[in-house]
């Protein structure tokens, strides 16, 4: 822009035309016009205080004052246009002529349009310097570029996912690479970013990735079940950046980009076969990274972050996290929930309520309206492994653990010899003891249906038939009757021994 009082101040000054267009770096025409319309108008310098440079150009040259009657083309829908991809300025500038046409008004030329909106879009592209503080936030993200490792058998290349964290205060940063975007490896990381940092900061900005984010939202956001207890743990708030506003987390845009330069493509010509071969030298990368001396100040990212942010940054908790899964399951009539195909036992009061469950590499924990009611040591090998708490029995379940081999035999041995025999050959022809306790109790409770002498006689029977006699053999018998069979023999062969074989009187009477 012409700056119209320095040509009258050094005008007043004695100087030539020709001195004052290269101290004003202007056209030595807009210098003798300015000072033609001066003296026309009457304005010489000193002018007065309180005018400024839009009244002074409204002064000399009114017409430029005069609104146009071209058609201002609309800047907003322009702006949003070019956003699109394929859009350019010429093709908009065709398509608001012709709507100039069809309204019978005046377009600009293309050099103006283009003018316009330059002046408009760099209006809307101002920024503005954030000072960070020292440990205050932490800015997460996962690079667009990713590494690679070959697969040792079929010489394959498979994706390496690089993880970048960077601390904006002291532009520190923190590099991983994962075979993986899933949720395990975005905790994992975090928690090695915080071990590498020393400590953590009060704000964690993530992008909005599922991981992270459950419901994405400009003012309230759904933070992730898992990630939510991460920033819990070490006493830190997720606060995500919006969707499509890259400036809410500036320094990890920009590092990623750097450290796509200064790591993964510094590795593009090294071969890798494992992620932690590939980790050993992203650490080696990194510590130059982080000691490269600054270009436009004193230090490096690691000396700025030792003078400046390390001290502030939040203490870490005793333990790291251990990464938990969260499930929802539903408490079945056993009151067992199943779990990669183990059973953990919760209180029977739950039964068929749906219930949270928090699962580690050690423990599972279940929790009921946000409250925890229960855990267990996670089980590992077999599947259909039980882990069932006595407390969570209903109380006729509890009597049934207290039965045991010992108190089926002492109860057999009450009834008689032949009955503890029977008990003892059931028990012994099954691998485990405890597959055999039905039937023992199922046999024995035949005492209270048919009387224990009638078990007794059964049993013995059963023994004379085979020498490991089963609970469907002794119901069969008794069902029968064939255990008072025995007891009428008895009877009528005691009478014939005591009286001898007698006919009766019928047999000595002859027919006359």
């Amino acid at each position: 822009m012409t700056n119209y009082k320095e040509i009258l101040r050094l005008n007043s000054l004695g100087i030539s035309q020709r001195s004052i267009a290269q101290s004003c770096e202007c056209s030595r025409n807009t210098v003798a016009s300015t000072l033609t319309r001066a003296k026309l108008c009457g304005v010489s310098w000193p002018l007065p205080n309180k005018m400024t440079d839009t009244e002074l150009i409204k002064n000399l040259f009114p017409e430029k004052a005069v609104p146009s009657s071209r058609r201002m083309p609309n800047c907003e829908y322009l702006h949003k246009e070019m956003a699109k991809n394929g859009v350019t300025l010429s093709l908009l500038w065709s398509e608001y002529c012709e709507a100039c046409r069809i309204n019978n008004d005046i377009p600009f030329m293309y050099s103006q349009f283009c003018k316009i909106y330059r002046d408009y879009a760099n209006l809307n592209k101002a920024t503005m310097h954030l000072q960070h503080k020292p440990g205050d936030q932490l800015e997460v993200d996962w690079a667009g570029q990713t590494a690679s490792i070959i697969n040792n058998i079929t010489g394959a290349q498979i994706k390496a996912y690089v993880f970048v964290a960077v601390l904006p205060c002291s532009q520190y940063g923190y590099v991983e690479a994962f075979l993986s975007q899933n949720q395990e490896s975005w905790i994992t990381a975090h928690v090695n970013a915080y071990n590498f940092f020393g400590g953590s900061t009060r704000i964690l900005i993530p992008d909005n990735l599922k991981t992270g984010v459950d419901r994405v939202c400009w003012f309230n956001p759904t933070i992730n079940k898992t990630y939510h207890e991460l920033a819990e743990h070490y006493g830190t708030a997720v606060i995500p950046a919006r969707v499509r506003k890259p400036k809410d987390k500036a320094d990890v845009e920009g590092a990623v980009g750097v450290i796509s330069t200064w790591i993964i493509a510094a590795l593009r010509n090294q071969e890798f076969f494992s992620i932690r071969e590939l980790n050993d030298e992203i650490k080696i990368k990194l510590s130059q990274f982080n000691n490269k001396p600054f270009q436009k100040k004193e230090g490096s990212r690691f000396s700025t972050f030792i003078d400046e942010e390390k001290c502030a940054l939040l203490p870490l908790p005793a333990r790291p996290y251990e990464l938990a899964t969260w499930k929802i399951a539903t408490v079945q009539f056993n009151y067992h929930i199943s779990i990669d195909k183990m059973h953990y036992s919760i209180p029977y009061e739950y039964i068929k309520q749906k219930v949270d469950i928090r699962i580690t590499r050690n423990i599972i924990e279940v929790f009921f309206n946000n409250n925890r009611i229960c855990s267990h040591p996670r089980l590992y090998g077999r599947e259909g492994q039980y882990s069932t708490v006595t407390e969570h029995m209903p109380d006729n379940h509890k009597q049934y653990l207290n039965w045991n081999s010992e108190r089926f035999v002492s109860w057999a041995a009450s009834i008689g010899e032949h009955t503890l025999m029977v008990v003892n050959s059931i028990l012994s022809m099954h691998k485990i003891e405890q597959q055999g306790y039905k039937s023992c109790m199922a046999l024995l409770k035949f005492a209270d249906k048919y009387s224990m002498s009638r078990l007794e006689s059964a049993c013995k029977k059963a023994i004379s038939y085979t020498a490991t006699p089963s609970y469907k053999s002794i119901k069969s018998i008794l069902q029968t009757g064939q255990d008072k069979i025995d007891n009428e023999d008895k009877i009528n062969t005691s009478d014939s021994e005591n009286y001898g074989f007698t006919r009766g009187a019928d047999y000595y009477r002859r027919d006359l």
